[in-house]
C-alpha cells in the first residue's frame, strides 16, 4: 500500500483522515515519524498555511507529504475566525474557548450563514498541488454533540438538522469540507500513480 506523511500532530485530523483514506494509503502522521515540533503557520490564507507546512516537512524528511489548514468562516463576522479559527480565543486556548468566543460575537445576530474551508497541499514528486473542499451551513446558538472537534458542536451544514458534532464520524466523513477535499486529492493520486 502506498504511504503518505500527512504533516500534523492533531490526532482528530489524522483519525479523520485515516478513515476517508482506508484501503487506499497508509497514511503517518508527524508524531509516527518522530516529528512532535509545531509548525508555525504564520501565512494569512489556509493555502499559505497547508503549503507552508507540506514544504517544511517535505524539506526535512525528503518525502512526499501533504498538510492541510481549515478554517471556519462566517458570514455575519466578515469571515472571521477564517485562518484563524484554532486559536481565535488566544494562542494556548482550547476548542472550547473558540466556541464560546463565537458564540458571543454572534449573540443577537440574524444571520448565521458560515462555512467550513479546508485547504490540502500535496507535494509528489517535487511538485505542490492545492484542494479545496468547502461545506456551507449555519452556526447555532448552543452546542449540541458530543462528537467530532473543533466548532463541530455549533455547525449545522446545509441539508441536515444535526450538528456536525451529533453525526457518526462515518457520516460526517462522507460530507465534511475535509472529505471534500480529500475526496479530490485521492482522485488527483489514483490517477498520478
Amino acid at each position: 500500500m502506498n504511504r503518505l506523511i500527512f504533516a500534523t500532530n492533531n490526532d482528530h485530523k489524522l483519525r479523520e483522515i485515516r478513515k476517508i483514506l482506508d484501503g487506499h494509503y497508509h497514511i503517518d502522521g508527524l508524531k509516527d515519524i518522530g516529528f512532535r515540533e509545531e509548525i508555525a503557520e504564520t501565512s494569512h490564507t489556509l493555502e499559505g498555511n497547508a503549503i507552508l507546512k507540506a514544504r517544511y516537512i517535505q524539506k526535512k524528511f525528503n518525502t512526499d507529504c501533504f498538510a492541510d489548514d481549515t478554517g471556519l468562516e462566517i458570514e455575519a463576522l466578515s469571515g472571521k475566525p477564517g485562518v484563524h479559527s484554532a486559536r481565535y480565543a488566544g494562542i494556548e486556548c482550547i476548542s472550547e474557548n473558540n466556541i464560546n468566543k463565537v458564540l458571543k460575537e454572534m449573540q443577537g445576530v440574524k444571520n448565521r450563514k458560515a462555512r467550513f474551508r479546508t485547504v490540502i497541499a500535496l507535494i509528489k514528486a517535487g511538485e505542490e498541488y492545492l484542494f479545496e473542499g468547502t461545506i456551507k451551513g449555519n452556526i447555532i446558538s448552543k452546542k449540541r454533540g458530543t462528537g467530532g472537534f473543533g466548532y463541530d458542536p455549533v455547525f449545522i451544514p446545509d441539508g441536515d438538522t444535526r450538528t456536525f458534532a451529533e453525526m457518526p464520524l462515518e457520516e460526517k466523513n462522507q460530507v465534511s469540507h475535509r472529505a471534500v477535499a480529500i475526496k479530490k486529492l485521492v482522485d488527483f493520486l489514483n490517477d498520478h500513480k
